[in-house]
């Protein structure tokens, strides 16, 4: 699991039929220090996250399997929204 900030969204008019139904979203690792880290990501949302938000992914789609099949092709996936989110490092 890591935190992520989220960017945007995307659209799509033809994908995987499993994954009918939900949200993609843009999100951008965070790392310990609140800098960001690596290339965008496309993250599954089943939350209703909005662009700027801080959530949790998880990168087991056990829960996404469980609701959409064994053969969803999706990894990552937002599993909480973060309500107070402090870097290491920041002030107290």
């Amino acid at each position: 699991m890591f935190l992520a900030r989220i960017d945007g969204h995307m659209t799509s008019t033809v994908k995987h039929e499993t994954l009918e139904g939900f949200r993609l979203l843009i999100g951008q690792r965070l790392e310990g220090d609140g800098q960001t880290g690596g290339d965008p990501l496309v993250l599954i949302d089943t939350l209703g996250a909005r662009r700027g938000s801080t959530v949790i992914v998880s990168t087991d789609n056990e829960p996404l399997r469980r609701a959409a099949g064994n053969t969803i092709p999706a990894r990552l996936v937002v599993v909480g929204l973060v309500d107070q989110y402090r870097p290491t490092g920041g002030a107290a």
